[in-house]
């Protein structure tokens, strides 16, 4: 790049998959702002005008003509700067896939080039090649006098200088930009989070503008789609690597940097579990936001996985907003319906008590004739559950509440939760949260004042289905369980190595493999939640439910 310096403007947007005017407003909105600012060039996230990910909805043509049509609207409104944002385009060759995912590349009232991804992700959530038709080719458009390679987010996640594992692709579409020696690479993005990955990902695109001694600039996605939650946190580098500009996290965010020599924004980084935390709660508000829900509602059993998601909910949505139900059960200690008050109290929540004891009664009378005289045994225990669950949803039906289940990754693991009961919801917040991990967002939430009860932090976890339960009845201790979860899901080992990693016998680590292998009819059947760990049950984990292949 020569020395007159290139202004760079970042819109890091929160946008809607198919709300087409909302999403191209926001685009229209930052682009007018930073042509007002002076740049030259103008980026926005991959997919902004669609929404990403947009499934299944890129085969409904209407979806791909209102794309294509509001691509060139904005195209319409750009002026002299070059405007970059993510689309779909039609495929109008004779075969392959309908559709490509493109950046636009819009100047001047029309459209002057579109960059098609070339590397589409078809792992753990992603299931780009089932929609998308890859790109074949480069593309350098020019702005302000100069040369600028686009790249579409995954086509950076392949550069083998970087990357020391078997490569996903054949294709490097970073060398290709090395070639072309243009003077800046744009990357357009949406890069979902996980704990860990903003790191992971600053070293990368480092790595990448060091090896190509080209600046990089890219713009992440912002806000929570369904069971993904993106965090911004776009970057800018020079030719040398130097970390030049970075985004906020988690809110939508504008900026723009000079390159090659200037300096834009560098907030200071949070820690994995302050960033988990704003992570879980941006995911609820876009969730309830985006499909029309204003309150949420939860179970409040005084134990810390329902204390966690209320204080979640808190910051999500506001405590007006959040209503907690008490349900005690005949086994319910005294302190559960202390600490559900005593949370209630210092979140600011409306609290309600409903005892489950006399439709339980009812239940036992009623399958008496069935049960026999031994009674209902687990079932009973099960039904306890399912009560507490129809109540919730009853007052979801009622006054149009999110109800949000409590449970967390170490419970849907092992099936410790009951179909139908407490797995009942809309939204599942700390479905893919180990346990342990739940009991340190706690900890978070209590830094500077107590907003988490410690008697809910300190007592020994029971669902108080029985006489004296403990989780440990059925489980075993969560510092043992979620690191043999983490090995055999997260990263998919065998329990041999999966025991040796963790530190427990191999008998243990087979034991627990087959519990995870044998409740995915469970998973199956539980709430959409959003993925923060390297594996989220889910999409991310795709299992058959009969099968017979037996881990050994």
């Amino acid at each position: 790049m020569t020395s007159r310096p290139l202004r760079v403007a970042v819109a890091q947007i929160d946008t809607t998959v198919g709300d087409f005017d909302g999403n191209a407003a926001r685009i229209l909105d930052h682009g007018r702002r930073a042509e007002a600012e002076g740049a030259a060039v103008i980026l926005f996230p991959e997919l902004a005008v669609a929404g990403y990910p947009p499934k299944d909805l890129v085969e409904r043509r209407a979806f791909v003509r209102e794309a294509s049509a509001t691509s060139a609207r904005i195209a319409r409104a750009t002026g002299e700067a070059l405007w970059v944002f993510g689309s779909i385009a039609p495929n109008t060759s004779a075969s392959g896939r309908s559709v490509f995912n493109v950046a636009v590349a819009a100047r001047g009232g029309r459209i002057v080039g579109e960059y098609r991804k070339r590397l589409l992700p078809n792992y753990d959530v992603f299931d780009e090649a089932r929609y998308f038709q890859p790109g074949d080719r480069s593309l350098v458009v020019r702005a302000g006098g100069r040369r600028i390679a686009i790249t579409i987010c995954e086509d950076i996640w392949n550069d083998k200088t970087f990357w020391k594992r078997r490569r996903l692709y054949e294709g490097d579409p970073v060398a290709d930009v090395k070639r072309a020696a243009p003077d800046l690479h744009v990357n357009v993005s949406a890069s979902p989070w996980i704990v860990g990955k903003d790191r992971l990902r600053e070293r990368m695109m480092r790595q990448i503008a060091r090896g190509t001694r080209v600046p990089l600039v890219s713009c992440n996605l912002v806000g929570g789609n369904d069971g993904l939650v993106f965090d911004g946190n776009s970057l800018a580098f020079d030719g040398s690597g130097r970390l030049a500009a970075r985004g906020r996290a988690f809110v939508q965010d504008f900026w723009t940097v000079d390159l090659p020599d200037g300096s834009g924004p560098l907030p200071p980084r949070e820690k994995p579990v302050p960033m988990l935390r704003q992570a879980l709660a941006l995911a609820l508000s876009d969730y309830a936001s985006k499909c029309g829900f204003s309150t949420a509602v939860l179970g409040l059993s005084g134990g810390i996985d329902s204390a966690v998601t209320a204080a979640l909910a808190v910051e999500a949505l506001g405590a007006a907003n959040v209503k907690g139900v008490a349900m005690p059960g005949p086994y319910s200690s005294d302190g559960s319906v202390r600490d559900a008050r005593s949370l209630a109290g210092t979140l600011g929540i409306e609290l309600l008590e409903v005892p489950i004891g006399p439709v339980f009664d009812t239940y036992r009378e009623t399958l008496a004739p069935v049960f026999g005289k031994k009674g209902g045994g687990e079932a009973e225990e099960n039904l306890q559950a399912r009560i507490r669950g129809a109540l919730l949803m009853a007052l979801s039906n009622r006054s149009g509440y999110l109800v949000l289940s409590t449970g967390n990754k170490s419970e849907l693991a092992l099936g410790y939760c009951t179909l139908y009961g407490d797995m009942a919801g809309g939204y599942a917040l700390l479905s893919d949260v180990p346990k342990t991990l739940v009991y340190e967002l706690a900890r978070d939430f209590n830094r500077d004042s107590v907003r988490i009860p410690q008697e809910s932090i300190d007592k020994e976890p029971s669902a108080e289905l029985r006489p004296d339960q403990k989780d440990t009845d059925s489980l075993p201790p969560y510092d043992v369980l979620d690191p043999l979860i983490d090995a055999l899901v997260d990263d998919g080992l065998a329990p041999a190595a999966a025991a040796r990693r963790a530190g427990v016998p191999l008998p243990v680590a087979l034991d627990i493999a087959r519990r995870i292998d044998h409740n995915e009819y469970k998973r199956r059947q539980a709430p959409p939640g959003p993925k923060v760990t390297g594996r989220a049950f889910g999409e991310g984990r795709r299992f058959p439910i009969a099968q017979k292949f037996e881990i050994e």
